[in-house]
């Protein structure tokens, strides 16, 4: 499933309005991006929203690329 492991955040739902005002089901899924964290000496692979990664490099918990 759709869903990061850091945040929690996953797919949202709603309706896609056309301009006839016709309502059909439409799914937003989260940017996940499979990055490898070092936490305590130990790299983990996790799946974290693109949101995520920028909140940790701003913190200093992800070198920031080059």
């Amino acid at each position: 499933m759709q869903r990061c492991e850091l945040t929690g955040k996953g797919k949202q739902f709603g309706n896609n309005v056309s301009f006839s005002q016709r309502h059909t089901k439409k799914v937003w899924k989260p940017n996940l991006q499979a990055k490898t964290i070092v936490i305590d000496g130990k790299k983990i692979k996790m799946k974290i929203s693109t949101q995520a990664i920028r909140t940790l490099k701003k913190k200093g918990l992800i070198a920031a690329a080059k």
